[in-house]
Order: structure tokens, then sequence, then C-alpha cells
């Protein structure tokens, strides 16, 4: 039966990698050492340099908690990951735009204020992947209102986002009274908020009486028609997320399931990544495409009907956060199904060569082709009929190890900007790891491939740098057992040391949080690294990042700082350069009483240290104990100042 089947199956391997986009990758054996030896990471000190210890999937709170400002902004759920080149060297990125929450104006509910004044959202946030302030909280990039920093200037008003209201009516005449909120007041001793008037294109004109009937009637609202606030130069502003917009434009493309916001030529704009699909490719193999990417960050529908078995990321598009312009570019020309709707649709798309060095710059792999692609190589990195019909070698992406394990779900790929193995330099890349598929019984969480994207499209305007989309997956040698991220959490999880020191971290009105559960290809073998957050059960809450827990091999550390943590892991050196390598945290106090710092001696400089620790110490139990992390993080800070000047002193 086998030897019948084998030409069949030889054609459906073909057949299968080929429309899926892996027809080149091939198998690169990697002999993963697990001894961390002193120095072991010397060589790959711009990797680990790069290492992203800012959780995007938890550390929205504390973006709200810091820059939300007023109560009617809100951030995403899930932040976005992204690079800029800050004073010459590009950085990995946790980006959010600050969009508008009408339900929280607290202004009075009305159809005036809902769609006339409270019409926008207001500015970027964005903080460094890799660092974090010495009290456990991110260190912004770009900030507040109006925004400042590293990232210029720009457009901040955001009209067109993934949480827009469903319509608002914009726009007045010239000369005329500006209505709608821009930003709240300052401190500069007024209460007046600054006022704005939308002067894009963005929507039609209700200039007319029969324009506004018909947008009364398909908005039910009579407002639209009577309201003495809509006059002839209205616009009416709607279909305002960036996904709704392409596809209105484009109905032919599917769209990745996450947009995401880059500064880019002086204005924020979506990014959107826009398949072209088939279910019609011969002998090739079909995917649910919703199941195949589905996983922690992305949920699965209860019923796929979205079967493929052909995809290519043929389009980029981007849609001004302000004007809502949508622009479409044909990212991948040779793509016969964009070439024939690019028949049907003549002048809708633009070519790579229109795309500026910024925009290209924020161009990235997208994550749910990413995830079609690890699904078929899960199988199909089999090659051989034989080895591929006794399904022997057959691989399947692990369990998000954060998740609870009553709901798991397949754990997210993640973007880092790392060095692989055989590679001359770094890149912002995307990756993923499989364990072996044991059907469900008795799986051995044991790492088995390691498959990563170059998803660094270069920063040179209308052109796509040659590594873009390369496509490299590590096979680990069947003999030896290297832990996957199950087995790495697990090993977390039960260690004596780590569960008394987190039992510490966990006491009274504190709850731990474990972040991304990161794998990295460094110092000859896999090093996993995981950020640890506190957060305050009280009504003011958001996580704090107070400890990181790494692995190699079978050894394990959990320290203050990433560096800290790597040089005891790796016998006291690691030889590694980690982002967060100069800060200083001291562990939070769990009790409710505050310890008391004996002052000895007559030196009065030493007393007047000492005193400002008992001060510092005194503030920080009370902020715990309010829950006031805000507070807290001060109160750390300063603590670590007199700290350092007791020491330098004493010496």
């Amino acid at each position: 039966m086998r030897t019948l089947e084998a030409p069949y199956i030889e054609r459906n391997i073909s057949a299968t990698r080929e429309a899926y986009g892996v027809a080149g990758v091939k198998e690169e054996p990697y002999s993963a050492t697990t001894t961390a030896a002193q120095g072991a990471l010397r060589n790959d000190a711009e990797t680990t340099a790069n290492i992203r210890i800012i959780d995007p999937a938890l550390v929205s709170d504390s973006f709200a908690q810091l820059e939300q400002i007023k109560q009617y902004y809100q951030f995403a759920p899930h932040l976005d990951v992204d690079r800029y080149k800050i004073d010459g060297k590009s950085q990995d990125t946790v980006i959010a735009v600050r969009e508008l929450n009408q339900a929280n104006t607290g202004a009075q509910p009305s159809w005036y204020n809902n769609t006339l004044v409270y019409t926008h959202g207001y500015g970027v946030v964005a903080a460094y992947g890799n660092q974090r302030s010495s009290g456990g909280l991110p260190v912004f990039l770009e900030s507040g209102i109006p925004s400042t920093g590293a990232l210029g200037k720009f457009q901040p008003r955001i009209y067109f986002g993934e949480d827009s209201p469903t319509y608002s009516i914009v726009g007045a005449p010239k000369g005329g009274s500006k209505i709608e909120l821009d930003y709240p007041a300052g401190d500069q001793g007024t209460n007046q908020n600054a006022t704005t008037t939308f002067s894009g294109n963005g929507g039609p004109k209700l200039d007319n009486i029969f324009k506004k009937l018909i947008y009364a009637i398909k908005f039910q609202s009579e407002q639209i028609f009577l309201s003495n606030g809509v006059n002839n130069d209205s616009q009416i502003l709607y279909n305002r997320k960036p996904v709704e917009r392409i596809q209105k434009v484009a109905p032919y493309l599917t769209l990745d399931s996450d947009p995401y916001p880059a500064v880019v030529n002086g204005k924020v704009v979506w990014i959107v990544d826009g398949y072209t699909t088939s279910a019609s490719y011969p002998y090739s193999a079909i995917q649910q495409l919703s199941n195949a990417i589905s996983d922690t960050y992305t949920p699965a529908p209860d019923f796929a009907l979205d079967n493929i078995n052909y995809i290519r990321n043929s389009v980029k598009a981007t849609v001004d956060a302000y004007s809502g312009k949508v622009t479409l570019y044909a990212w991948d020309d040779k793509d016969p199904i964009l070439k024939t709707w690019q028949k049907i649709f003549p002048s809708t798309t633009k070519p790579v060569s229109d795309m500026s060095a910024q925009l290209i710059s924020h161009v990235r792999y997208p994550a749910d082709l990413f995830k079609v692609q690890r699904e078929i190589l899960g199988t199909y990195h089999v090659t051989d009929p034989n080895t591929f019909y006794s399904s022997t070698d057959a691989w399947i992406t692990p369990n998000d190890p954060v998740s609870d394990a009553a709901t798991a779900k397949l754990q997210p790929p993640y973007y880092l900007t790392m060095k692989l193995p055989g590679t001359k330099a770094p890149a912002f890349s995307l990756y993923s790891t499989y364990i072996p598929n044991s059907k469900g019984i008795g799986t051995r969480n044991i790492l088995t491939g390691y498959l990563a994207a170059n998803a660094d499209a270069g920063s040179t305007a209308g052109t796509i740098a040659p590594g873009y989309g390369k496509l490299t997956l590590l096979a680990l040698p069947k003999q030896d057992t290297v832990p996957g991220p199950g087995q790495v959490q697990n090993n977390f999880n039960t260690d004596t040391a780590v569960a008394n020191q987190l039992a510490l971290l966990q006491r009274g009105d504190t709850k731990v949080k474990r972040g991304n559960l990161l794998t990295v290809p460094v110092g000859g073998g896999l090093l996993y690294v995981q950020p640890i957050y506190v957060e305050s059960t009280a009504e003011t809450s958001y996580p704090v990042l107070r400890k990181i827990l790494v692995s190699f091999g079978d050894k394990i550390a959990f320290e203050d700082t990433l560096n800290a943590a790597l040089d005891s892991l790796f016998g006291g050196d690691s030889g590694a350069n980690a982002g967060d390598g100069g800060v200083v945290t001291t562990p939070p106090v769990t009790g409710t009483t505050t310890p008391t710092i004996p002052v000895t001696g007559t030196d009065a400089a030493l007393k007047s240290a000492l005193a400002d620790v008992q001060s510092a110490l005194t503030d920080r139990a009370a902020a715990l104990k309010s829950g006031d992390l805000s507070a807290y993080a001060t109160a750390d800070e300063a603590l670590v100042a007199a700290l350092n000047k007791v020491f330098a002193l004493e010496k």
C-alpha cells in the first residue's frame, strides 16, 4: 500500500509546499548544547541586548495607568511590537495608539457629545522593548499629550482606528467655531480643553438635505437631519476600522487579524497585510485558515468556513489614521491571483517602488501567514514519502505554557531582533517552536524544531531587502533532549527556590503574572527568558516588572535583571549585554510594617542618607498598602538612590 501511494504522496508534498510558500525551506541541523558554560553568550551579545522583557500582552494596563491621561482614552488590550531607529540603532518597540473611549467621557451622554465633540483619539505611546525603569515600569520613548519623544513630529489625531466610534460628524466652515475636543487641558493654569476641526477628506459631505436624510436613515438618528451642529461643510466619518476600509476597497483580499500602527513620514498609519487565497490548488492540502491562526492571542471561531490550500502575502495596505486614506501596494507582483484581480480592479494597487523608506522599515513578516506556514511545516517538513506516510516525524506547535491548562491554546509566535545560527547579523524576526506530535497521548514536551522568518524588509525606498521572508527551520538532534516551553515552565513552577520567591511576591494584596516565555537560539543552545510581573489586587492595579526567569538546558536562574539572571545561569559571567543590565530593583515589601533602619555614628551626611532610606521605605510600604503602584515605583526609585548614597559614603 505504501509503495502504491508513494507517487501521490510525493505529489501532495510538492504541491502543498509550493502552495503555502515553503517549497525552499530545508531543515538545518542545530546541535543545541544544554551545558551553560561561562562566557557562552559572548558571541551573541547583540541578540541578548535586544531580548524583549516587556510583554505586549500584559502591559496595556501599565500604559493606561501612566499614559491614558484621561478616562475617555484607551489602549488595545494587546499592544504591538515594531522597531524604530533610535540614535542610529534599530530598537524593538512596544507601541500603541491612544484611542477614544466614548463610554467613559464623563460628559452628559447625548448625541451632540458623542457625535460632534468626542470624535477622535490622540497620540502614540511607545516603550523600549528591552528596558524597564528601576520601579519595574516601561521606559517610554514616545509619550504624553501633546506627544513628545524620539519619533519626531507627526499628526497625532486618531480618527480611524480599531476602536473608533461607529460614526462621527466633523468639519466646520472656515472661521467657524471649533467644537471637537482635541486633547485635555494641561497644567498651564487653564481649564480650557484644546479643540479642533477635522480638515481632511475622510467621508461624504452632508451639504444637502438629501444626504442628511440618507444618513439619518442609515444610522437611525433624526439629529443628523435636524441638528444645528451639522452644516454644509460637515463630513460624516464611518467604516473607521482599518480592516473595514481596506475590505471596501479590495474585497478580494483576506486580511491579517492584527493591524498595527506606525509613525511614517509625519503620519500615524495602520499597516495591514493582505492575502490572496484559494482552495483550488491541485493536490495541495486543505487548511482551515481561522483554526490555523488560532492561538492565545487570536481566538478560533465556533465554525471555521474559510478553507484554503494556497496563500500569498500579495498586498501591504496602509490606512491613514487621520484621513482614513487607504493605499494598497502590490507586495508580491508575481502572484497570479493578484494579477487577475488587478485586471478587474485596475489602478487600485501601487508598486513597491512607490513605498517610502520609512514605510518599508515598518513592514514586517505577517504573523497569520507565518502561523499557517508553521502548521504546514509541522507535517510537510518531511519530504520523503515513506517517512511522511508513517508520520513518525510529525511536529506540532506547543500550547502556550502561560495559559490556563484547562483552556490551553497554541503558543503564539513572537517578534524579536536576533541573530540566527548561520547568519552574519541580527535581524528583526518572527519565530515559533515545535515539539513531537504524539496525537495528544503522552506528548513529550521536548524541542524538535525551531522556525524563524526574517521579518525585516530593510529601510531603502522602493526596495525589499534580499533576506526578507526567508524561513529558517532548525532541526534539533533526535538523540538529545532539549526541553520544550512546557517543560521549562514546569521547571520554573516546581523549583523550590523560585516558588519561595514567587510566594513572597504574591503575599498580601499582590498577585504574580508570568510574561511571555521567549525561546532564543544563543550560546550554541536555546535560552528561555520569562519576565515576572507583580500586580496589586487593589482598585488601582497594573503590572510592574519585578523579576526575570531564565533557563538553559536543565539549569534555571531567577534574578532582578536579565543581566544578573544570565550571569547567574552561566557561571557568574555569561558574556551577555542585556538591555536592562543597568537597572537596580528591590523586591516589594510584602508586609504592612515598615522596617526600621538604625542610625549610628556621628557623620551628618551618613545620618541624612539613612534618613532618606527610612523615608523611602515608609513611603513605599504606604503606597503598597494603598495599592498605588505609581507612588510605589516613585518611592522605590528614591530608595535605590538613597541606598546608593549610603554605599558611597561608607566607602
